[in-house]
This record gives C-alpha cells, sequence and structure tokens, in this order.
C-alpha cells in the first residue's frame, strides 16, 4: 500500500508543481459588497479551492461512516464481554 501510495503521490506532486510554476502570474479578486480586492497568484487561485474541497469530502466521508463505526465498537466491545462470560463458564 505504501508504494502504491507513492506511485500515485509523486507524480501528482511533480505535477501540481509544475502547475504552480507555469501560473504565478497575479490575478486580482474583487470581494464584492467590500471596497477592497485581493490579489494573489494564478495556482493559488485553482488550489486553494481545490484543497478546501478535498478536506470538505474527506470530513463528510468520515462523518457518514461515524455511525457504522460506533455500532461496530459497541457490537466488538459486546462480542469480547459474551466470550470472557463464555471462557468463565
Amino acid at each position: 500500500m505504501r508504494l502504491f501510495a507513492w506511485i500515485i503521490g509523486l507524480p501528482l506532486a511533480v505535477a501540481v508543481t509544475v502547475f504552480a510554476v507555469a501560473n504565478r502570474a497575479e490575478i486580482r479578486f474583487d470581494l464584492w459588497p467590500l471596497p477592497f480586492g485581493i490579489d494573489l497568484p494564478a495556482y493559488l487561485a485553482v488550489l486553494v479551492p481545490l484543497g478546501l474541497g478535498l478536506v470538505a469530502g474527506f470530513l463528510l466521508g468520515w462523518a457518514s461512516g461515524l455511525k457504522a463505526r460506533l455500532r461496530a465498537g459497541s457490537l466488538r466491545r459486546r462480542l469480547d464481554a459474551a466470550e470472557k462470560t463464555q471462557s468463565q463458564a
């Protein structure tokens, strides 16, 4: 599994680095109701929302499985207690 992470992660890191180097031009974001804007590199305008979306997706996926993980833990504790009672009898 660790080799798979390297096979996927290293080319992805290289691609992100190349993208960032190639898109260093400044772009201006006007924050509409506010009287000012922000100048930032184009790569940040793409990579920051992408990263925030990945984190949000991870958290939503983790939260959706929380109920199942809690139930599995409860069932595991019940099974361990039943096995302990069985071995004492």
